[in-house]
């Protein structure tokens, strides 16, 4: 069962970072503290990087097995979209009183994958809870680090043209 939610929750985060790649550049410019603005192709970089992860980590959990270096990426994965569906996108929603992209699928989707991930990953031997309680924390450092990395990068690589060729007048 570990397995077919590992592959669910590769798809979930999928599903998740779609609706976010569509609608959070937009949101972010007008969200305050809450979000600093962000740029959509950088923005969808950083997604397309964080899904083909969950995915990555998927792969690896299902091929490796029990207690594999796979099963606490994933399982670190999954905490850290646990967290995310509370901090940014049910408080942000709540304080801002409207709606912050990405919340529908991280409760309707991420909540109850990851829940159940974590909990057959516990219940079937794939994470020990010692092992987990120090690889897990340092998944989530390392996503969140990543985030400011992946922007920089996505303008770097996919620069948006629109802005630099105005032409000046001659």
């Amino acid at each position: 069962m570990f397995i077919a939610l590992a592959w669910l929750f590769a798809a979930a985060v999928a599903v998740h970072n779609l609706e976010e790649a569509f609608l959070l550049p937009a949101w972010s410019e007008r969200a305050g503290r809450w979000h600093s603005p962000v740029g959509a192709r950088e923005f969808r970089f950083a997604v397309l990087v964080l899904t083909a992860f969950a995915v990555g980590a998927a792969l690896l959990a299902a091929a490796r097995g029990r207690e594999s270096l796979g099963a606490y990426v994933l399982s670190g994965y999954a905490l850290a979209m646990l967290l995310n569906v509370v901090f940014p996108h049910l408080l942000a929603t709540i304080a801002m009183r409207r709606y912050m992209p990405g919340t529908a699928t991280a409760v309707a989707f991420n909540l109850p994958v990851t829940v159940a991930l974590l909990h057959q990953a516990f219940g079937e031997g794939y994470i020990s809870p010692t092992r987990f309680a120090l690889a897990a924390p340092a998944v989530v450092l390392a996503i969140m680090l990543s985030i400011p990395v992946l922007f920089y990068l996505g303008r770097k690589l996919w620069p948006d043209t629109r802005k630099t060729s105005r032409r000046i007048p001659s």
